[in-house]
């Protein structure tokens, strides 16, 4: 039956699923779900709902299965379709790459969303009290920034090649620069590795399909 992913223009988890298929060179459908900026996911996608109690995306079809959440789903790609790995080798490797990946989507990510109103239509009621909150976590985001880099220093990688870690951060550093979150200036090892990463087919195709997105559904990004 093959695989389908169900996925949203501008879901950075799915995005995540999306680059991992690619590296992985796994052949699948997408179905994207549509999604506006006023109204999000609404009404949502009756595949999603009846796959997902939350409703979100991504969501994985692979024969008879059914997942969602992109951890489960990565971990599921990487135990189905071992070559090429996107983990370490050995249960400490795959340990500390797991963590690396969490720390991406829950330690890093709550500092991105704070901006996420820029991508909005303007509440000017809001906007305000808005932008003191993502000034905030733009000092938050800037430490991640120097933490980062000090970590990816003489490294391509955060381990020894390219891993679901590296795909989960990418995703995250994207919407901050998207959102006008920090640049990577001063972050040289940070920066060097986004580029480079950048400049992967499966990567760039992501890079690509998020800057069209915003351009049709994110226009008051583009105001400034």
């Amino acid at each position: 039956m093959g695989i389908t992913l169900y996925s949203g223009p501008l879901s950075l988890f799915s995005r995540k699923v999306e680059i991992a298929l690619a590296e992985k060179g796994l052949a699948h459908e997408r179905i994207m779900v549509p999604f506006t900026q006023t109204e999000g996911y609404r009404p949502k996608h009756p595949a999603v709902l009846a796959a997902n109690p939350k409703g979100q995306v991504p969501v994985l079809v692979d024969g008879d299965l059914t997942l969602f959440d992109s951890t489960v789903i990565l971990d599921y790609l990487e135990d189905a379709y071992p070559t090429p790995p996107l983990f370490p080798h050995g249960a400490a490797g795959r340990a500390r790459c797991r963590l690396a990946e969490l720390e991406a989507d829950e330690i890093v990510m709550p500092d991105v969303r704070p901006l996420m109103h820029r991508s909005e239509p303007p509440d000017p009621a809001r906007r305000e009290a808005q932008e003191v909150g993502a000034r905030k976590a733009e000092e938050s985001l800037r430490g991640h920034w120097r933490r980062l880099d000090g970590r990816l220093a003489g490294h391509a990688f955060l381990f020894d090649a390219l891993t679901v870690a590296d795909i989960a951060l990418f995703m995250t550093v994207l919407f901050a620069l998207r959102l006008h979150g920090p640049r990577l200036d001063g972050f040289p090892a940070l920066a060097a590795w986004y580029e480079s990463l950048s400049a992967r087919p499966a990567f760039a195709k992501v890079l690509a399909e998020v800057a069209a997105a915003d351009r049709e559904l994110s226009p008051h990004l583009f105001d400034a």
